[in-house]
């Protein structure tokens, strides 16, 4: 019998509570959001299940949302994959702006190493626990976390620039 969306929806209330909720189909993909303290554990849930059997971590990332509540200023979202019965899901949970942290889950899938450590060295994201978080691609003597959105997106002094080749122009004609 197929897994159904319903199915793991149920589940995941019934074990969960209202640190589960959101629950949609967005593009294909069946999402929903999880409380940071509950995330771990509602992963682990969705792997070792084994009615549910989520044994693939596609993606993990973060997102800065500044214009958010203080409590909902980054996210970050999981992708997991029953191979199975071909189910994918979007989980998403949201952090503090002043302190965003996490509990790792490289315990559960050790290609969350590396994606973990992605999502601190651009957002700053800490994952409580990680066995080595550091940054990953930027130089560790950085102080910023260059995927924030408190930085502007182009630097306004450079002078290289024609903006007509982009474009833009001062009439916008």
């Amino acid at each position: 019998m197929a897994l159904e969306t319903n199915t793991i929806q149920e589940k995941l209330i019934k074990t969960f509570g209202d640190k589960v909720l959101n629950f949609q189909m967005s593009r294909d993909i069946f999402s929903f959001e999880a409380t940071p303290d509950a995330i771990h554990e509602v992963i682990r849930t969705l792997k070792v299940e084994e009615d549910l059997n989520f044994h693939f971590l596609t993606d993990l990332c973060g997102v800065h949302y500044p214009e958010n509540e203080a409590s909902h200023q980054f996210a970050v979202v999981y992708h997991l994959h029953n191979w199975v019965e071909n189910v994918r899901l979007r989980i998403t949970t949201y952090l503090s702006g002043e302190n965003p942290e996490l509990t790792t889950i490289t315990d559960l899938f050790l290609t969350a190493n590396w994606m973990e450590r992605e999502t601190f060295d651009f957002y700053g994201i800490n994952f409580i626990g990680h066995p080595q978080l550091k940054r990953i691609l930027n130089m560790p003597e950085m102080v910023s976390h260059p995927m924030r959105k408190e930085f502007p997106m182009e630097d306004g002094g450079r002078t290289d620039k024609d903006d007509r080749f982009f474009g833009r122009t001062a009439n916008n004609g």
